[in-house]
């Protein structure tokens, strides 16, 4: 029975961890509410933030809310709760997409996340070239054990498996360049240096564009008169893993999203940089051409990841509470 009360200073700590999570464009498509009473934390997703062309069916938008979920497991365990999480509880509220009950947990009882806690603010993407030099398979393992925890599936492809989805992905950015309406989405998601904004990328974490044109960097750019790095030539044998799940339900996405930051998280332990190519999931036809010959049902992100420079950071909305319509329960927000 809990018994425990959640005052506020573990309320900015579980929050503060929740909006590190990574989200399609920064858009940090979430909303949290609190009943302090029972400890049990409400994960909404804000319709205002999402992408019509990129993300339709708000696939995108379920993957960044189940990462942030993630993030907030991590915090609890760390703080000493045991997270108890159902996703998509009330049929008749979509937009509630999970519940995170912090219960009391049993003496001596496992904390498998704990250890990650130090992860959720060093973790964050880097568009940079990486060296090429390969990550040790223990530690490839250890991702795809990480995804499999979370009901989740990791394909490490072999050079031939890589160049083919990396093929899929540069074909999807070629289309994303060639739609104005596309473009225009992702060009409103950049932010100029000195622009006071919360969300959406700074044009200082977009990183440099490869000079020999093989590794698919998304150009969020497209022409604007922007300051960039110049391009750079990006590792000549790249290492990539594909996310997927058995199923494609909404339960299945916001899974996804949870093993997604897992993967990322364990990878950054061990020192690995990661970045997401997404381009390809943004189109159907291309999006199960990534399945291949094995036939996986739903693909849901490709990870780059290897050894180089840190990215620049995108920045994150305030985690500070603030009321909700509804009086009988604190309310607070990391996405508006």
């Amino acid at each position: 029975m809990q018994t425990r009360k959640v005052d506020a200073a573990t309320v900015r700590t579980l929050l503060a961890a929740a909006v590190a999570a990574p989200s399609i464009h920064n858009t940090q498509p979430w909303r949290f509410g609190l009943d302090p009473d029972t400890g049990v934390i409400q994960v909404r997703l804000d319709r205002g933030r999402r992408l019509p062309k990129a993300d339709p069916r708000l696939r995108a938008q379920h993957l960044s809310v189940g990462a942030a979920v993630f993030n907030l497991r991590v915090a609890a365990e760390h703080l000493g709760w045991d997270p108890v999480v159902r996703l998509c509880p009330d049929p008749h509220d979509p937009d509630l997409l999970a519940t995170v009950w912090l219960a009391r947990p049993a003496p001596d009882a496992p904390s498998p996340l704990r250890d990650l806690y130090d992860e959720v603010e060093r973790r964050h993407t880097s568009r940079m070239p990486f060296t090429g030099r390969p990550v040790p398979e223990p530690i490839t393992y250890e991702m795809i054990s990480s995804a499999r925890a979370e009901g989740a599936h990791l394909d490490v492809p072999d050079i031939i498996g890589t160049r083919r989805l990396l093929r899929l992905t540069q074909a999807a950015e070629a289309r994303n360049a060639a739609d104005p309406a596309r473009v225009g989405e992702e060009r409103s998601w950049v932010t100029v240096p000195g622009a006071d904004a919360s969300y959406g990328i700074p044009v200082t974490a977009l990183g440099a564009r490869d000079a020999s044109g093989r590794m698919p960097v998304r150009d969020f750019t497209a022409g604007l008169s922007v300051p960039r790095l110049p391009a750079l030539r990006f590792e000549r044998h790249a290492q990539v893993a594909l996310l997927w799940t058995a199923y494609d339900w909404r339960e299945d996405w916001l899974r996804a999203g949870q093993a997604l930051e897992r993967v990322l998280l364990t990878a950054t332990r061990h020192g690995v940089r990661t970045s997401v190519l997404h381009q390809a999931m943004e189109w159907p036809d291309l999006r199960a051409a990534m399945a291949g010959a094995k036939r996986r049902c739903g693909p849901q992100v490709l990870i780059r990841f290897g050894y180089g420079t840190d990215g620049g950071r995108t920045p994150r909305a305030c985690a500070d509470p603030v009321p909700e319509a509804d009086p009988g329960a604190a309310g607070f927000s990391g996405g508006s």
